[in-house]
């Protein structure tokens, strides 16, 4: 998979991408991250790449030409999405995630000030994503963000692959509660059936917990789930569920 990243502040993508997960799935050459800064292409000594509005108003609006040149100047793979970080973009969740990660390329063009000339993305046809209804200085965190959820799905990327599958939103659910040693702190104890070392009651408990978190947290995830084709336990599973909050 490779990330190419269209910013003014290439630093920022080069220091996360060099920690963690993403870190060490760029070391392993799984992914390859390069942060493009878009004043390589521009033609005075001042490297310009943004100017006052048509019409006037606050801010500063990035230029067409540096952009456009940035993007031109990337090596285009077949299976590639080009993306623009920008506040009416499709929301950003899990499943695009996936979707993403098929592919072989990621280009991302990350805006600062007060935002883009509208051309570049007449021109360019990006598809325009948000990771959320907030404004940010700029589309760089948004950007990591992607690639950080994408780059977790790549096979090779996690310790073990498996650690993906139950993962929140995997399902329309909240993952489960985790617990580690010691069994008791501080007057709290772990479930007893976390040390049963019975599979099937600890997958039947870990999905339980998933559904009760997922309604409490967000219920607007559960009805999801709720309209899904669901498996008997998954029925049964929610059956009890449902009692547990009738009666809370």
């Amino acid at each position: 998979m490779e990330f190419n990243i269209i910013t003014l502040f290439p630093e920022i993508i080069d220091f996360y991408c060099s920690s963690s997960i993403v870190g060490r799935a760029r070391k392993n050459n799984i992914t390859s991250v390069n942060a493009i800064n878009p004043r390589e292409f521009t033609n005075d000594r001042h490297r310009t790449v943004d100017d006052t509005p048509y019409g006037g108003g606050a801010g500063m609006v990035l230029m067409c030409d540096p952009l456009f040149k940035a993007i031109e100047s990337i090596e285009k793979k077949q299976n590639s999405e080009l993306i623009i970080l920008t506040p009416g973009g499709e929301t950003f969740n899990q499943n695009m995630a996936q979707e993403f990660s098929s592919k072989e390329q990621i280009n991302f063009i990350c805006g600062h000030y007060e935002g883009f000339d509208q051309r570049i993305i007449d021109g360019l046809q990006p598809r325009e994503v948000s990771i959320g209804d907030f404004v940010l200085t700029g589309g760089e965190l948004g950007a990591l963000c992607i690639i950080d959820a994408v780059t977790r799905l790549l096979p090779g990327s996690l310790g073990a692959d498996e650690s993906t599958i139950e993962e929140s939103f995997s399902e329309d659910l909240l993952e489960y509660p985790h617990y580690t040693r010691p069994a008791e702190y501080r007057g709290m104890h772990i479930p007893e059936v976390l040390l049963s070392g019975h599979h099937a009651n600890i997958a039947k408990w870990r999905k339980k917990q998933s559904v009760l978190a997922t309604i409490k947290k967000r219920p607007d995830l559960f009805e999801k789930f709720r309209q899904k084709q669901l498996t008997k336990e998954e029925k049964e599973i929610l059956k009890e569920v449902e009692e547990i909050i009738g009666e809370e």
